[in-house]
């Protein structure tokens, strides 16, 4: 992490979260920072909670304990609705894209533009041109090449699919772009082109998080790792001061103390 990002204030942040299903304690005192101009990976076992942050982070869960900010003022989401609000937007491991509608449609999707005047307002319909318009922009904006924003999306490839969903949450995140195991199920070729995409995503002024179980790829793209180990976090690390194996001798336990960085 670069001096100016380390002195800045978090774009993100979590205290001591707490989530329990039962008793079951997913989160147990669960802290986070994202810094602004960062990739951070969030990596860690089945069941340490990983996926539980993410949800907390997203608005997909309320903690039963804990605080998150978002630029350093506290807020409290009811739901993923309340998240988008405040500029943080989820690509989701399924994409959660309608395959029948076009590339527009889908970036537009829950967000449709009308038309100017009665005909928008009172006959409520689309402004399909100005959609297609600018959904290609935010397409080339990511180097994303697809041929017409009128194809459908069941006709893509799942490289392109991924693309048309990070495309989308860039379009509209203000602060925060999160990433759900974006490269899962698909090939090298795509795997790559969608790690370039997150870099695009990340050098256009987005800090993205990135949930992957992944290593090689974690540590490629990400600045920094967050590990997760039993419902809290163990470690913050550089990839460039670690080794994949360091990372998973942590995440199991088998590495603690003086040789891993907290913060």
């Amino acid at each position: 992490m670069s001096e100016a990002t380390a002195s800045a204030p978090p774009v993100l942040q979590a205290k001591g979260l707490v989530k329990r299903y039962g008793h079951v304690t997913a989160l147990d005192g669960a802290d986070f920072e994202l810094y602004p101009g960062e990739i951070q990976a969030i990596i860690g076992d089945n069941g340490a909670g990983k996926s539980t942050l993410i949800k907390a982070l997203s608005g997909a869960l309320i903690p039963d304990e804990g605080e998150i900010l978002v630029d350093g003022q506290t807020v409290h989401f009811r739901g993923p609705l309340d998240a988008r609000r405040h500029g943080i937007e989820t690509v989701y491991q399924d994409l959660a894209l309608a395959s029948a509608l076009d590339i527009s449609e889908n970036i537009f999707l829950g967000r449709e533009l009308r038309r100017p005047g009665i005909a928008g307002s009172l006959l409520r319909m689309l402004d399909k041109r100005r959609m297609r318009e600018e959904a290609s922009t935010h397409m080339q904006d990511l180097k994303i090449g697809i041929r017409s924003m009128g194809q459908a999306v069941e006709t893509l490839s799942g490289g392109q699919r991924q693309g048309v969903a990070v495309a989308r949450s860039a379009a509209f995140a203000r602060h925060v772009v999160i990433m759900d195991e974006p490269t899962a199920a698909l090939g090298v070729k795509e795997s790559h082109m969608v790690l370039d995409l997150i870099r695009q995503v990340r050098d256009r002024g987005l800090p993205v998080i990135l949930i992957s179980h992944n290593m090689p790829q974690v540590f490629e793209v990400a600045d920094r790792v967050h590990i997760q180990r039993l419902g809290r976090r163990v470690a913050v690390i550089e990839p460039r001061n670690f080794s994949m194996q360091d990372a998973v001798a942590i995440m199991t336990g088998a590495m603690v103390g003086e040789r891993v960085e907290r913060n």
